[in-house]
């Protein structure tokens, strides 16, 4: 796989400038230079896109790091620049994924769409980029709530430099609508992308399987908003044929040192502050879950694991918020081993590599999405089989990371023996397996929580926090949305609610 990011290192620079040129990050500039070839070969676009959507180190480090992984208690850090441990507002930050992948993908999503929808011969290729478009917008409206949509990306197409922002609910409506066209449209016996495409190579069975699986996760969204119709449309994407197996994973490969990084191992190499957050630790531990070592590094041999309280800083001289106090700090001075930042579980290597996968949706996930199906009604399996499955796949797919983070069988069964399925908090179960399993997806994470309350963690109240101490229920737009598309920003703030971090999507009231 790692071959084909070679292969395509030098394709993808010149497809990059043989696009059509993307809107800025304020929709304004949609121009195209006329010397430029019209179109290029619809696989070397699905590369670009594909490798932007899983995106590079700026927006996985503050989207992704810096503020969903440390408010969802999977990371926990020190520095202040690490907002979303402490509640706090950094602009750029919340708008990272926002300033990436508007400028950089919508625009040639909207093209892929639009030359593929010209022959018949090309459905496939159309409805696989149509599922490629939802995985980035259900991310991008997860996260900031009403967004442009309908009309993002069209500035040269159409003309549109000012996209209205649409509200959730339609934006949920019509990417259900597109996952259920593109599952029950693909077809085995018309052309598919090859090579280029670097999730399943044009495996258009592979294809059906996530359109149906997106499909249920995104049915799962609802529960809170819309019952009926989460019901609905997790009953359709089960009956329509889900993932079977790790064989079906939703990743992207990559390649380091030459070819498109991994955006998080980029970051862990540019930063080494982040520490398993103390609740991901004490949890682990709590379940006797092999996946600790597999996550984090115990940094003396035969040392209790350790996570680090999130919340905190560096500095003994603050009594309530300084690490130093914390009863987990254990100081140097009397020569004890460990000690100091020392005490505190690292991220382990195998996890942090340049060139690691980047997962979208695993099989795991889709399992215990079912498990909690079949809690509801809405499907006749098996709650506890799924939820074996769920755990069983969410341990076995590790070693697509390193083959040393392979989990063998017997400790994957005794830790099922340990954890045994129980219809009395089945819901809690199912969807802190959920939480563990998602581990650098930080994104479904944050989502996934705010979905169902689980786990049920302790937030911080550190001082200056934006959010009166609770977790916050979704990142903010843009600044400059207010002076480059000012109307539609006014309206979607009128319409969805304050733009603050403490305002709840469509999905979450």
């Amino acid at each position: 796989m790692k071959n084909i990011i070679k292969l395509f290192s030098g394709a993808l620079l010149a497809a990059s400038l043989l696009m059509l040129a993307s809107c800025d990050a304020g929709f304004e500039e949609m121009n195209v230079n006329p010397t430029q070839a019209n179109q290029v070969d619809p696989n070397f676009k699905l590369t670009n896109i594909q490798l932007r959507i899983s995106g590079e180190r700026y927006e996985n480090w503050r989207t992704n790091l810096i503020y969903s992984s440390v408010m969802i208690q999977h990371f926990a850090t020190l520095p202040t620049y690490w907002a979303g441990d402490k509640y706090t507002y950094i602009g750029s930050y919340s708008a990272a994924m926002w300033d990436r992948y508007y400028p950089n993908i919508a625009k040639n999503l909207e093209d892929l769409l639009l030359q593929t929808s010209e022959d018949p011969e090309d459905a496939n290729l159309h409805h696989i980029t149509q599922i490629v478009r939802v995985i980035m917008y259900h991310r991008l409206t997860d996260l900031y709530g009403d967004v442009p949509y309908s009309e993002a990306g069209k500035g040269f197409i159409e003309g549109i430099t000012q996209p209205k922002y649409d509200q959730q609910s339609d934006i949920y409506a019509d990417m259900l609508a597109k996952l259920e066209a593109a599952a029950t449209g693909l077809n085995p016996a018309n052309r598919s992308f090859g090579s280029g495409d670097l999730m399943y190579q044009g495996n258009v069975e592979q294809w059906r399987k996530l359109a149906n699986s997106l499909m249920l996760r995104l049915g799962m969204r609802l529960v809170k908003v819309d019952p009926g119709a989460a019901q609905s449309w997790v009953s359709k994407a089960i009956a329509g044929g889900t993932m079977t197996s790790n064989a079906d994973i939703a990743y992207v490969p990559h390649n380091d040192p030459s070819g498109w990084r991994n955006g998080n191992g980029s970051v862990f190499l540019a930063d080494g502050s982040p520490r398993l957050s103390k609740f991901f630790v004490d949890w682990m531990v709590a379940h006797g879950d092999p996946r600790l070592e597999v996550y984090g590094v115990i940094p003396v041999a035969g040392s209790a694991p350790i996570g680090m309280p999130n919340g905190k800083i560096a500095g003994g001289s603050d009594p309530a918020n300084g690490i130093e106090n914390d009863p987990s700090w254990i100081s140097c001075d009397g020569g004890a081993e460990p000690c100091g930042m020392d005490v505190y579980m690292q991220p382990n290597p195998m996890i942090k590599g340049q060139d690691d996968p980047m997962f979208f949706m695993t099989y795991a996930e889709v399992e215990l999405l079912k498990a909690e199906a079949a809690v509801r009604g809405w499907h006749s399996g098996n709650a506890a089989t799924h939820y074996e499955n769920g755990v069983r796949a969410a341990m076995e797919y590790l070693s697509m990371y390193d083959p040393n983070a392979a989990i063998d069988g017997a400790s994957i069964d005794a830790y099922l023996t340990a954890n045994p399925y129980n219809a009395a908090t089945g819901m809690q179960q199912i969807n802190e397996q959920i939480w563990a399993a998602v581990l650098l997806n930080e994104y479904e994470a944050f989502a996934n929580w705010r979905r169902t309350g689980y786990p049920q963690f302790t937030p911080v109240n550190y001082p200056g926090n934006v959010t009166g101490g609770t977790i916050p229920r979704r990142l903010r737009y843009r600044e400059a949305e207010a002076v480059a598309n000012p109307e539609n920003y006014s309206a979607a703030v009128s319409q969805q609610g304050p733009d603050e971090f403490t305002t709840r999507v469509w999905w979450d009231r």
